[in-house]
Formats: structure tokens, C-alpha cells, sequence
């Protein structure tokens, strides 16, 4: 599956999912999902889809690819939840493989790959590793001067589960949690101040 996006310059966007993204047990190999988006000079793009939940047995790859040019603004989540929490679904076996590789005019601006196998979730309790953590997010704001919103984005973060930095035009927050629900309202929360808006219509609390 391929989902592909090209903003023309100057122009305002905001690109979501109707609903959360499941990965279900794979009948055999891989299942492949490329996200390509491009932001022209000026323009202003928030991508935010809802989360990714995965499933016993799944085995997805995903690329997100986005290519920012010039002053391009973007702001971008992504969550991942292990299983269905109220269900009380506990993840063995599965095979994720999760790139999010963002540029400007070529050149890196963030790179991110993330893996999650079996191996990993053995070992889900390491302070390293997920530290039992069962949901997670990663929120980016990409843009000229982004690293000058990391106060008012630390001001309403949650006193745990979540951290933020700022650098070099991007600033970037950290989710995790034991349960989905709280992830996903600290995310939100964070996202509509970045963006100083509300969420997309489609996001349910």
C-alpha cells in the first residue's frame, strides 16, 4: 500500500487517517505501507494520522518519507500500541520494522528507524528497552525557528511518560505509557498547541 501527498508552495494542509491503523497476524511475510510526502517552499503540513495498532503475529514494514523544501513547515506524530490494551492482549510474536526519514532540500533533518520482534518484546521490561511501556508516540515539529516552541510544549506535558528537546529548527517530544488512553490525551494535548488548532475531526478521545 502506498500513500503519497505533494503540497505546492505556500499552501496549508492537514493530512490524518479515518481511524487507527491495525496490523493483523500476517498469513506469511511482510505487509508494505510507504507514505511519500512532499512540501513545497512556504507551505505548512501537519501529518497526523491516528495510531498504529499492532497485533499478535503481524509483521509490517513501513517508510515514511518527507521531503520538505526551503522554509517548508511540518508537523508530524506517529503512535504505536502494542495490541489491544482492553482486551488484555499480551504481544509475543510479531515483526515491525518503522522508518520516518525526513528532509530538506535534501539534506537529513530527522531520521528515525524502529524495530520490534520477538526479541524485543522479551525483553520489554529493560529500563533500555520499552520499560514495559505498552503505547508510545513521537511528536516533531520541522520548521525555521522550531526549537523556540520547546517551553510552551514542555508546559503541557505530563509530569511522567513524556519529554521533549529542542535543536537546530526541530523540536521533538517523547510518549510512553503502560495504557493507550493516557498516551493518546498527552498527545493530543501537545499536538493542538503546536499547531494552535484543534485535532482533526476524525480523532476520537
Amino acid at each position: 500500500m502506498r500513500f503519497a501527498l505533494d503540497l505546492a508552495e505556500n499552501a496549508r494542509a492537514t493530512a490524518t487517517t479515518q481511524t487507527a491503523e491495525r496490523a493483523y497476524a500476517s498469513s506469511g511475510g511482510n505487509a508494505q505501507l510507504n507514505v511519500d510526502l512532499t512540501v513545497g517552499a512556504g507551505a505548512h503540513l501537519d501529518w497526523l494520522p491516528q495510531e498504529t495498532i499492532l497485533f499478535e503475529d503481524s509483521a509490517l514494514t513501513r517508510r515514511t518519507t518527507i521531503a520538505l523544501t526551503g522554509d517548508a513547515h511540518l508537523l508530524m506524530v506517529e503512535m504505536v500500541v502494542l495490541g489491544r490494551i482492553a482486551m488484555g492482549e499480551e504481544l509475543r510474536r510479531i515483526r515491525f520494522n518503522d522508518l520516518r526519514h525526513v528532509t530538506r532540500d535534501g539534506r537529513p533533518e530527522l531520521i528515525e528507524p524502529l524495530q520490534i520482534t520477538d526479541d524485543n518484546l522479551l525483553k520489554s521490561a529493560s529500563a533500555a528497552g520499552l520499560s514495559h511501556a505498552r503505547a508510545f508516540a513521537t511528536l516533531a515539529l520541522i520548521a525555521p525557528g522550531a526549537e523556540d516552541a520547546l517551553e510552551t510544549l514542555r508546559s503541557v506535558l505530563p509530569e511522567t511518560g513524556a519529554a521533549a528537546s529542542g535543536w537546530n529548527g526541530k523540536c521533538v517530544a517523547r510518549f510512553m505509557g503502560t495504557d493507550a488512553m493516557p498516551v493518546r490525551k498527552a498527545l493530543a494535548k501537545a499536538i493542538t498547541t503546536l499547531r494552535g488548532g484543534p485535532l482533526p475531526r476524525v480523532w476520537q478521545l
